[in-house]
């Protein structure tokens, strides 16, 4: 006989909430593991730290757990679980000191760039510089820029997220990019 969460696999979040906001254990395991990759990566993103990224993760989970009855389904289970991600990361993020050493952030993996080491030692201290340019960006306007550019997340989805409106996200988005690309313009 299978394995039980090989029967869930097929089943839609919708169906999974439900069944999860019923006590079955198993179908909210299988939208931990849907989900947790992604929301690593935007913890990550906003933190860059991972066991802070873990950490939090791992709070929105258990939360999201206990809330289920409370969850109407305004919002897709993934945009829940990014609004719950990204607003503990923002919790994070303003507990912290106002500034990051350097030395803190820890240095990029090279890409391939065809195998020329110049070529990769340069996109890897592009890649930190970009890093550098995101960490003194708002709070506000790195999420947005995070969920938007690095996550795919759509204009609604992202306010939806943030529990802001779509002009604000657009304005925050703009300012976002508009100091991105001061910051990086020796980089072109």
């Amino acid at each position: 006989m299978g394995d039980p969460g090989d029967d869930l696999a097929g089943l839609d979040d919708g169906l999974l909430v439900a069944r999860s906001a019923e006590g079955d254990d198993d179908a909210f395991a299988e939208l931990v593991h849907r989900h947790s990759a992604p929301l690593l990566a935007l913890a990550y993103h906003m933190l860059r730290n991972v066991p802070d990224a873990e950490e939090v993760v791992q709070d929105a989970f258990i939360s999201a757990w206990r809330r289920l009855p409370e969850f109407r389904g305004d919002a897709t289970f993934h945009t829940w679980m990014y609004r719950i991600v990204t607003n503990r990361c923002l919790n994070v993020l303003r507990g912290r000191a106002p500034s990051v050493s350097l030395d803190a952030v820890p240095e990029p993996a090279a890409h391939d760039a065809g195998g020329e080491p110049a070529r990769a030692a340069e996109s890897a201290a592009a890649t930190a510089a970009l890093v550098q340019a995101l960490h003194r960006l708002q709070s506000g306007q790195r999420a947005c820029w995070i969920l938007r550019e690095l996550h795919g997340l759509s204009y609604q989805d992202v306010a939806q997220v943030l529990g802001e409106s779509e002009q604000t996200v657009r304005g925050r988005l703009f300012r976002a990019r508009r100091t991105l690309m001061k910051e990086m313009s020796s980089w072109r």
